[in-house]
């Protein structure tokens, strides 16, 4: 018997910025990235890189402006996560209300993504 959310896993196609100095691993916070390298993921085990997407860091002595942050939460309004090494509540928050999700996970990024496309394989289950 065909199962319906398998069927969807292998079609569904999404957006994910991820906030790296390198390229190579996720390391930076949020409100201090400048650059977030885009992926697209497709299925199961698919992603490939897409572009660079610069913003202007937002974070200052752990202040920051309520309009800078929304605009650089607007940059991403066509990714379904963004990866960080660490975010606050408030961008966290915003991100939420734009409909992207923000999630922490530090780490090598190919790893990092495998982490998110597994975590997305759950949530397709129920």
């Amino acid at each position: 018997m065909d199962n319906p959310a398998r069927g969807q896993l292998e079609t569904d196609v999404y957006k994910v910025a991820a906030a790296s100095s390198d390229g190579i691993v996720i390391n930076q916070h949020f409100g201090r990235a400048d650059k977030f390298y885009i992926y697209e993921v497709a299925g199961a085990d698919r992603y490939r890189f897409l572009e660079i997407r610069t913003v202007k860091p937002v974070c200052n002595s752990g202040n920051h402006s309520d309009k800078e942050l929304r605009e650089n939460i607007s940059r991403f309004k066509d990714c379904k996560y963004i990866l960080v090494s660490r975010i606050g509540m408030g961008a966290a928050n915003m991100a939420e209300q734009s409909g992207i999700t923000p999630m922490e996970l530090p780490g090598m990024m190919e790893e990092s993504l495998d982490k998110l496309i597994a975590y997305e394989q759950l949530q397709n289950l129920f």
